[in-house]
């Protein structure tokens, strides 16, 4: 049978959900995350839920038929639908046995734990399934680490399909099953509730209220996942759906569990599969309200990269100076701060903020994603676990940099030990004339008698620091000429604008004429257009014939045909999505 996939386009990306329009891109009947409806489910709207599903268990192996609620495929001119195989389960303890027949199927393809990992099928397949079924997530999610290695597996493998979990879903999961790839959900739960007599709501099971009328038929669990999807589609949209994910997987201790190890193995992938981003959109925020934001890729990867990489700029690897965060972002805008610098004077100090849940911030680094875009409940107090993290990166800091002296003024005891500490605070607020004084005095007393801040640029320091800590490399800016008021500088090389840095987005917006520099020096990560493409616009799946999976949103990349450097594209999709991501995958930049 001919299937016809479904038309889907991606309107954003929140790490592995998105916001697809289904049906025509000009008009779309529905958006995903959506609800599949089963045959005996209530009518929704087709807006919340666009497909419905039947079984036959009257065949071994069972089948599975999805049909399209509106008109879904090109050229939208009727409903489709498409059958399956289920295959014959077995349990997921007995996937070494390689035993049970494989699900089969085109536009729908139901996928097993066993499947996963025995049918070679899965990794020849030269198209991406309009949807892909894993059907045994009930037993998955009962096992250790189980739905989520799946999950990660389907997200990255089929980039464009839209992933289903028969079975699990929820309107206290809907969030949390979305961040971590899924795009479909079914309506098991909610129907298991009403038997029951509970109301399965966006915080969990709870029974309902007679005072306010409430019950639990089918009629208001769907108005529970109405809202739940809205919200989700909303925190999508507007970048926020980590934050809604935490806040629902409180709703059970094994949605905390999933949550956790989806991070965790996220942080085990994430050296070679892009996750996370390079830079920010201009007013886009980290939310960081729970102790779950402290396991977010994002926050463990700026910790290690601190940690292990950071190079501190070269004049200022003496006297370690640490300061306390501040409420608003970056540090430099808020009012502490400008005393604190005040206080300060000597450029030749390495100013590092102690925060939570970030651990330090460089202040030459403090205008880069996350740094910047941060936020944090601030109670004054530390927990213990915020504390060894803090410690931890500082020992790291100090062996490999090698300061002589730290001018503490943070309100954290650093106990390290050979190195000299003066504690600046004792006991006293950050900002009290009294600490402010001594912060200035240790600072004076380190570089009494020095005059070596003649001939130090701290703009270009910065830059040389972003430079090493974004490309491994500050080689490109040798011989260059940083020109500019702060916060905005613009580099020049030979009279040639090579780049101009953005604190606003945290990133470098380079020149054509700096693309030769950057691809000679190996800084960009590259995109290979097939031979037969001739390039003008954006890049796009079709157009890709190899590329480095570790690009990042924000990333600016190379773009290279038969060896030859053609110019360059930002990234807008992660690496996980290249090469067969839905929709444009990174936006032209430069033509050479």
């Amino acid at each position: 049978m001919n299937e016809r996939p479904i038309a889907r386009n991606v309107i954003s990306r929140d790490r592995f959900s998105r916001l697809f329009s289904l049906g025509d891109r000009n008009a779309p009947e529905s958006f995903s995350p959506c609800i599949i409806l089963g045959k005996n489910d209530p009518e929704l709207p087709i807006q919340i839920a666009p497909l419905s599903f039947s079984l036959d268990n009257s065949v071994i192996p069972s089948s599975m038929e999805i049909s399209t609620r509106a008109k879904l495929c090109y050229p939208f001119d009727k409903l489709d639908k498409w059958i399956a195989s289920q295959g014959l389960l077995i349990p997921p303890s007995l996937v070494e046995s390689n035993s049970g027949e494989f699900p089969s199927g085109a536009e729908i393809l139901p996928v097993t734990w066993n499947s996963l990992h025995h049918d070679i099928s899965l990794q020849s397949l030269d198209f991406q399934p309009s949807i892909i079924a894993l059907i045994d997530s009930p037993q998955l999610s009962n096992n250790v680490g189980l739905i989520e290695r799946a999950l990660l597996t389907i997200r990255t493998h089929f980039p464009s399909s839209l992933v289903w979990t028969p079975g699990i879903s929820g309107p206290d999961n809907c969030a949390l099953l979305s961040w971590m790839g899924v795009d479909l959900f079914d309506l098991a739960r909610s129907r298991q509730a009403s038997s029951l007599g509970v109301l399965l709501t966006e915080s969990g099971p709870r029974p309902p209220e007679p005072s306010t009328q409430e019950d639990s038929s089918m009629q208001s669990q769907c108005r529970m996942w109405v809202d739940s999807i809205s919200a989700t589609r909303s925190a999508i949209r507007e970048g926020s759906l980590r934050e809604l994910a935490e806040l629902q997987s409180k709703s059970s201790p094994r949605s905390v569990e999933h949550l956790r190890r989806h991070d965790q193995l996220s942080f085990e992938q994430s050296g070679t599969l892009g996750m996370t981003k390079s830079s920010a959109q201009f007013g886009t925020q980290l939310r960081c309200h729970s102790f779950e934001s402290r396991n977010d890729v994002t926050i463990r990867l700026w910790r290690e990269a601190i940690s292990e990489n950071y190079e501190a700029p070269i004049r200022q690897r003496d006297v370690l100076v640490l300061l306390p965060c501040s409420a608003k972002k970056p540090y430099r805008l808020s009012t502490s701060h400008s005393r604190f610098r005040r206080s300060i004077g000597k450029t030749r100090v390495h100013e590092v903020m102690v925060t939570a849940p970030l651990g330090l911030v460089p202040r030459d680094l403090e205008d880069l994603w996350p740094a910047a875009h941060y936020d944090i409940p601030v109670t004054g107090d530390w927990d213990e676990d915020e504390l060894s993290i803090i410690r931890h990166m500082l020992r790291r800091l100090v062996d490999r940099i090698g300061y002589s002296l730290i001018v503490n003024h943070s309100g954290i005891e650093a106990g390290i030990d050979g190195i000299r500490e003066i504690d600046t605070r004792m006991g006293e607020s950050a900002g009290s004339k009294t600490s402010l004084k001594r912060l200035q005095d240790a600072i004076f007393s380190a570089f009494e008698g020095d005059s070596a801040d003649l001939d130090f640029s701290p703009r270009e320091e910065k830059m040389k620091s972003i430079s090493r800590f974004q490309f491994g490399s500050d080689e490109w800016l040798d011989g260059c000429q940083i020109r500019g008021r702060p916060p905005i500088f613009t580099i020049y090389k030979d009279g040639e604008q090579m780049a101009k840095w953005d604190p606003r987005r945290g990133r470098f917006l380079f020149s054509k004429a700096s693309l030769e520099v950057l691809w000679g020096l190996n800084l960009l990560r590259a995109v290979e257009i097939r031979p037969e493409i001739d390039w003008i616009g954006d890049i796009f799946p079709s157009m890709v014939q190899e590329c480095d999976r570790s690009i990042l949103v924000g990333d600016e990349l190379a773009v290279i045909q038969e060896g030859k450097l053609l110019g360059s594209a930002r990234a807008v999709a992660p690496g996980w999505e290249w090469p067969f991501g839905p929709g444009k995958l990174a936006k032209s930049r430069h033509r050479l």
